[in-house]
């Protein structure tokens, strides 16, 4: 009996042993398929980047227009790159509004953030608040913030739009969805009547509803897309003024609030490979054949 007992055991140990070096295959052979597929993974993030990198490059040349079709690109089947240019001038730019306290320029600031659906107090609060930020001193306005504890103003104009999220007043409105999309720090100051949209157009003194919408679309042509093949081509402001039905004495107080074809342009270059995604967004200055960098984000 003992030799049969001593090949059951032998048995057991033999299964035991196969069972281990099974599950070592297994876990092995799982290891190499998820090294493989994060291997894949990693390989489309980079081509997706490589693919926003050169929608951003081939967008900065000089002779690229916004409606251009280069701004769409395909290498293979996966590979691609879609980018859409617009200009910073149409946005609003914070620095130049609230710098030296013009009461018109800050005034265009508060009927945007009415537009936005801003109640009166509050707004009144972010405006103080924020021209406290940026002032040189430590007085504080009727609705304003200066220094106190856990809270100092820079006492200098904003470096980043995000640096309106430490203002006091402002946390609500720039904990929305897209908040900054409308303003920016980096273009000349005046808004580009060539890519203002709606509510920063409706901002300017003296616009209408009315005016508005038939000057956007007049721009922005049949399709009614800003940036295609079909916009109204203006020359120049004159040309804007025409179309916006104002005579040359009313266009004369608009003057110092708009401008025309700001040099400072926003890229939005779109990479991808098969599932993966990667933007950049830049702005930088088109000036003769060099364009000057201004910023550049990956995300």
């Amino acid at each position: 009996m003992r030799p049969s007992k001593s090949r059951g055991a032998a048995l057991l140990l033999s299964l035991w042993a196969l069972f281990l070096l099974a599950a070592l295959v297994m876990s092995w052979a799982l290891n190499i398929d998820s090294r493989l597929n994060i291997s894949g993974s990693e390989n489309r993030i980079l081509e997706a980047q490589a693919m926003a990198a050169s929608g951003a490059e081939v967008a900065m040349a000089p002779a690229i227009k916004p409606n251009s079709p280069n701004l769409q690109g395909k290498f293979g089947p996966r590979q691609s790159y879609s980018v859409r240019i617009t200009g910073e001038g149409g946005r609003l730019n914070i620095n130049w509004l609230v710098a030296g306290e013009n009461p018109a320029r800050i005034e265009m600031l508060r009927q945007y953030l009415e537009l936005k659906g801003i109640e009166l107090n509050e707004r009144d609060r972010m405006i103080d608040c924020l021209l406290d930020w940026v002032d040189p001193d430590d007085l504080v306005r009727l609705n304003g913030a200066e220094a106190s504890e856990g809270y100092q103003p820079a006492n200098a104009l904003l470096v980043r739009i995000d640096e309106l999220k430490k203002v006091k007043g402002w946390e609500t409105f720039t904990s929305a969805p897209s908040w900054d999309e409308e303003f920016t720090l980096n273009s000349t100051g005046p808004v580009d009547m060539a890519w203002a949209p709606r509510d920063v157009l409706r901002a300017l003194p003296g616009f209408t509803d009315a005016m508005v919408e038939r000057f956007l679309q007049l721009r922005a042509g049949p399709d009614g897309k800003d940036g295609t093949a079909d916009d109204t081509v203006f020359k120049n402001l004159d040309e804007i003024r025409a179309a916006l039905g104002l005579t040359p004495e009313q266009f004369r107080e608009l003057s110092p609030f708009v401008s025309f074809k700001d040099p400072v342009l926003r890229i939005v270059s779109t990479g991808r490979s098969s599932d993966i995604t990667r933007v950049i967004q830049l702005v930088f200055r088109r000036a003769g054949l060099t364009p000057q960098l201004i910023t550049w984000k990956e995300f």
